[in-house]
């Protein structure tokens, strides 16, 4: 099986991540319309019908916590549909057999950086956490395999790059 062009292992992936930016996109909506609920129904806890609430007042005071923690899901299902985005963009140029598209450097860059912002993100939320309240303190670990992710992606943009500068270079040869 090939690995470029129409019909290929690259134009399957390709779907697969069309189907993944499809879920990610009902996902955000679903957080989006969680996070909106959240924030209503802790600034009036008594728009809660009473037998669903025993105690309006603990909504209250959860309602703003739990809305920060929708917040942040929201925050990171949207860096993921970025790099989905950014992963369904380069398949479409390995489909069409144009690996070394010039595009695609800047597009591997927006992954490393997403990468690297997830990551970041997860340090701020354990950071945090000691200052919520009701939370348990989550435990810090550093996660080498996310950061030497990063590093492939940012190492693979510039293999992308000096690929994209060979194959301008090989066009203008006669």
């Amino acid at each position: 099986m090939r690995a470029l062009g129409p019909g290929s292992v690259s134009s399957f992936l390709k779907i697969i991540l069309d189907v993944v930016f499809a879920a990610l996109w009902i996902a955000l909506g679903a957080v989006t319309l969680a996070l909106l609920g959240a924030l209503l129904f802790s600034f009036n806890a008594h728009l809660f019908p009473d037998f669903l609430v025993k105690n309006a007042a603990t909504v209250a005071i959860r309602g703003p916590l739990f809305a920060g923690v929708l917040l942040v899901i929201g925050l990171s299902v949207g860096g993921v549909l970025v790099i989905v985005h950014s992963l369904r963009r380069i398949f479409m140029t390995l489909m069409a057999g144009d690996p070394f598209h010039p595009t695609n450097v800047g597009r591997l860059r927006l992954i490393g950086l997403m990468l690297a912002a997830l990551e970041v993100g997860r340090y701020c939320v354990w950071g945090l956490s000691p200052f919520m309240p009701g939370v348990a303190r989550i435990q810090p670990n550093l996660n080498l395999t996310a950061w030497f992710s990063v590093l492939v992606v940012f190492v693979l943009a510039e293999v992308f790059r000096e690929g994209a500068r060979l194959r301008r270079e090989a066009e203008l040869t006669i």
